[in-house]
């Protein structure tokens, strides 16, 4: 389960993508990515999902506040593929160029994501926390284990495909699903409110 929830194409994918491409940083963009699923899955465990469902305040605003960033985040990759061979992953590599500001980067878009907190902490802090005790903590493992293979795999295999999907069109398609499929799921998000 923790598996199908992260592997879908969405923000957070594909800046690992992206930075697997430039190979600037992969490993502390991987390593990022893999902390905070571990740590908001380990929160969703504790209890902190039942809260988030509880409160109509805290959930409404992470379906406002997420269906804007969803919506930021979809027209951003739609420019960069209306742009093309100048918006691709080597351009965005050369933007975070520091291990300061990859940092930011990828904390920026792991943190603004709203699936993140539905995913990790609401749905699996859920599922997991209807498991009996005994069988909660294999759960949350499992799921652990999933976003730290799935991560480095996406990181290296993004680094040795780097020839393929760093050239401009195969780029440009990455961009309009990735942007697609943002402004569909903030659509979604808004329609629940």
């Amino acid at each position: 389960m923790g598996a199908s929830l992260i592997m879908p194409i969405g923000a957070q994918n594909a800046h690992v993508i992206r930075t697997g491409v430039s190979g600037r940083h992969v490993g502390l963009t991987v390593a990022a990515c893999i902390l905070v699923d571990v740590t908001l899955i380990g929160l969703g465990m504790a209890g902190l999902g039942q809260l988030v469902e509880s409160s109509e305040w805290l959930l409404a605003a992470a379906r406002h506040g997420g269906a804007l960033f969803l919506l930021w985040y979809g027209l951003r990759c739609w420019a960069s593929a209306w742009r093309g061979a100048g918006a691709g992953p080597a351009a965005a590599g050369q933007q975070a160029s520091t291990a300061r500001r990859a940092l930011v980067t990828v904390m920026a878009m792991s943190l603004l994501n709203p699936h993140v907190y539905l995913d990790t902490v609401v749905l699996l802090g859920a599922v997991g926390g209807s498991l009996a005790a005994g069988h909660r903590g294999a759960f949350a493992a499992g799921a652990m284990t999933a976003s730290l293979l799935w991560f480095s795999l996406l990181g290296l295999g993004a680094r040795r495909c780097a020839l393929v999907l760093g050239r401009p069109a195969v780029w440009r398609a990455i961009e309009a699903f990735t942007g697609t499929t943002m402004l569909v799921l903030a659509v979604l998000l808004l329609r629940e409110a």
